[in-house]
């Protein structure tokens, strides 16, 4: 589905477009499967972007680290992930002739279980002052003492569990609203929206499922009044789809990621349900459209990730250099990267001096402002719901 190598001369002409073009965006995106534009922002005229001011300096060497999924579970997010971060350092490489980066990449696999060699290894590499990931919640949870212990910074683009910021860590930080934001928008969503008061919630048996469930559960009240279990890896769903119909909610609630939910929604429909199904930002990628066979057409999907069409020059650079438009978290991951970039050309030579630059970080992005708290969390988080319509995902409305 997405190409996981980068062709050298694309992303170079890519870098090279979107230096040139400055900060300015003219508006009028495309939706990601070229449909119109649905609100969805413009590039903010201040944004920072990984060119910086073509001044930087660097020792030969310097790196940072993507670790997360390549070619394992779910790996269409985690290619989505790296891709950006990739294109950010080519961008950066190209107008800073002193500091050439390198961006060392470390397949996950994005369990807990198959994360622990890949990122010992960044952690090992003492070229890697920082690190873009882990994508996923349970392998964050599960590398985080170890990237704390080692004072690495890490920034992660897309795991919202809410519990990865209350473990004491130092390094560790969101660049993305977490499921404490999202799980209340999404059920304000289909309580004032879809005037929902039945629901089935949905979840799977990862620790980003059971965190955000909970969430949306606890916002619901005794709307949720269906709470059904699966398991990862899971393909077969007929004592599921025989409790929500037992259950005749008015909407269906999954999370868990596009793995699961392809399946699951293929085999609800099949089976006659047509009960509105939402899912989450594990949820949200043309992956669960393809996998789904025609299935998912009406599904929404909730994310606290901003819509990138109106992100004009990013998103004509990142379809050069990879044949696809940016995908879930593309643009998040893009921000985080620059941020890391930007502390490297300002002098942050060494992995404590990166992660305190990081710390008292204040700035635009493409997303939005950057500005950590204290635990690691931003104070600015922005919520999207999407819906997948024509066989495509498409921008509905902002949620919170």
């Amino acid at each position: 589905m997405i190409r996981r190598r980068l062709a050298a001369a694309g992303a170079l002409a890519a870098a090279v477009a979107l230096v040139l073009s400055g900060c300015a965006n003219q508006g009028g995106g495309q939706q990601q499967g070229g449909g119109p534009a649905a609100g969805a922002p413009s590039q903010p005229s201040d944004a920072a972007l990984p060119a910086g001011n073509g001044q930087g300096r660097c020792a030969p060497g310097t790196s940072i680290g993507y670790a997360g999924t390549i070619a394992g579970q779910n790996a269409a997010l985690g290619i989505a992930i790296v891709n950006a971060a990739q294109l950010a350092v080519d961008q950066h490489n190209a107008a800073n002739p002193n500091c050439q980066v390198t961006l060392v990449r470390a397949d996950t696999g994005g369990t807990p279980d198959t994360a622990v060699g890949p990122t010992t290894g960044l952690i090992n590499n003492p070229a890697v002052l920082g690190i873009v990931g882990l994508p996923f919640s349970g392998e964050s949870r599960a590398m985080g003492p170890a990237l704390n212990a080692a004072g690495l910074v890490n920034i992660t683009p897309s795991a919202t569990n809410p519990g990865l910021t209350q473990n004491g860590w130092t390094n560790f930080f969101r660049g993305l609203g977490n499921d404490a934001v999202q799980g209340p928008a999404v059920a304000g969503y289909i309580q004032n929206r879809l005037n929902a008061a039945n629901v089935c919630v949905i979840k799977d048996d990862s620790d980003y499922g059971i965190g955000l469930a909970g969430t949306v559960t606890q916002a619901l009240g005794p709307r949720a009044s269906c709470q059904i279990d699966v398991k990862t890896n899971q393909r077969e769903f007929s004592a599921i789809i025989g409790q929500v119909q037992q259950a005749n909610p008015q909407a269906i609630f999954y999370a868990g990621y596009y793995q699961e939910a392809a399946p699951l929604i293929q085999q609800l429909r099949d089976a006659g349900v047509q009960t509105t199904f939402i899912g989450p930002d594990g949820v949200k990628d043309e992956q669960y459209v393809v996998n789904a066979a025609g299935s998912a057409d009406g599904t929404l999907l909730s994310c606290p990730c901003v819509p990138q069409e109106g992100f004009t020059d990013f998103s004509n650079a990142y379809r050069q250099a990879f044949n696809v438009p940016p995908q879930t978290y593309s643009a998040e991951s893009y921000d985080v990267t620059t941020i890391l970039l930007k502390g490297i050309d300002q002098g942050a030579a060494d992995r404590a001096a990166l992660l305190n630059y990081v710390r008292g970080y204040q700035g635009q992005g493409l997303t939005k402002r950057f500005q950590w708290g204290p635990t690691g969390e931003l104070t600015s988080t922005p919520v999207w719901m999407y819906k997948v319509q024509g066989n495509q995902i498409v921008t509905d409305t902002q949620i919170g």
